[in-house]
């Protein structure tokens, strides 16, 4: 379970020893942890001690911790002005209002966000990009020849020195390609691919819920991108176009926008396809519940993750099925049933 959307004051979500006892009793295995968190955990004191590391998993209740997730530090990395106010309330009060600082800043935590996942022993953080050419995602009017190039240049000119120092730790930075990011599809991951020379340490986290809202095949990108995706958000979500809006929303609500994201099980990702892909890659990871939905609440939607999360998990098969009819490798009768003289 990602920990972002049920923190709360009060009690059972307010700590993590209480949340994650939560979670046990729904069934859960572990948590994603938001290390922007502090009611979670002080994420420059899990860069700088393994000790306090080691404490950390202590308060878990016997939870794994699954992945640190840097989103909203991520977001920070890369930030175009039209975004200055709405996104400074993820900073620390002393950078608000300085841009600059906000970006010194940001770079910093990734690295603290980096350094505790390798405390921890984990080897990915799922993060956000952050975004310099969304204000310019549809061409009208004509985008400047060279804008694209130069705003994906910029952007990994900022995630490179980040992302050796996430390779000297034997981290993988995992972005979700999501809306409001620079990298929001396979396009323009492959787009930052090519300006970070391909670096080992990008990757993806798969949420196929952020597709589904932009109509594409995500489906298939699991084996398009296979190679490169570290990290699973289990998420849903359902688009229905109507007469009135499509696919930008119509500057509507959730509940009246035709794409939405859903409690588990809602919405129209088919999930039996999803894991059946996701093995067929040879998937390692875990597979994390991150719950949204704008009709459902969270405790009902959180009691039915869990199992709903069981139902899917495939067990690799240990013997092909039809082995029952196979004979025995034979060359002479292979090269006679060929005709090969």
């Amino acid at each position: 379970m990602f920990l972002a959307q049920f923190m709360g004051d009060e009690a059972p979500f307010n700590t993590l020893p209480n949340i994650t006892k939560y979670m046990k009793d729904l069934g859960y295995l572990g948590v994603q942890i938001p290390c922007w968190d502090a009611r979670l955990m002080n994420l420059k004191q899990a860069a700088e001690s393994k000790t306090y590391c080691d404490d950390l998993k202590g308060l878990t209740n016997g939870l794994a911790i699954t992945e640190l997730a840097s989103h909203l530090l991520g977001q920070l990395v890369a930030v175009h002005p039209a975004y200055d106010d709405l996104f400074d309330s993820f900073a620390a009060p002393e950078v608000r209002g300085n841009p600059q600082a906000r970006t010194e800043w940001a770079v910093q935590q990734m690295k603290y966000a980096i350094q505790a996942t390798a405390n921890l022993g984990l080897t990915v953080t799922p993060s956000f990009s952050g975004a310099l050419l969304w204000p310019f995602m549809y061409p009208w009017p004509q985008r400047p020849a060279g804008l694209v190039e130069e705003g994906f240049k910029e952007l990994a000119a900022r995630w490179k020195p980040i992302l050796d120092f996430a390779d000297q730790h034997g981290v993988d930075i995992a972005y979700e390609l999501h809306p409001g990011e620079d990298l929001h599809d396979g396009a323009s991951f492959e787009m930052m691919l090519a300006a970070a020379d391909n670096h080992p340490r990008l990757a993806i986290n798969y949420d196929p819920s952020h597709f589904v809202l932009q109509g594409m095949d995500y489906i298939g990108f699991i084996d398009h991108y296979g190679s490169r995706i570290k990290a699973f958000h289990v998420k849903d979500a359902e688009f229905r176009p109507d007469a009135r809006a499509g696919v930008y929303g119509g500057y509507q609500g959730w509940t009246s926008r035709p794409g939405r994201f859903r409690s588990l099980g809602d919405g129209e990702v088919d999930f039996g396809q999803v894991f059946t892909r996701m093995t067929a890659i040879g998937y390692k990871g875990w597979a994390v519940l991150e719950w949204e939905c704008c009709f459902k609440d969270s405790v009902q939607g959180a009691a039915e993750g869990a199992p709903f999360i069981v139902s899917h998990l495939i067990d690799v098969p240990t013997r092909s099925f039809d082995d029952f009819a196979g004979a025995a490798s034979d060359t002479a009768r292979n090269r006679k049933i060929l005709g090969i003289s």
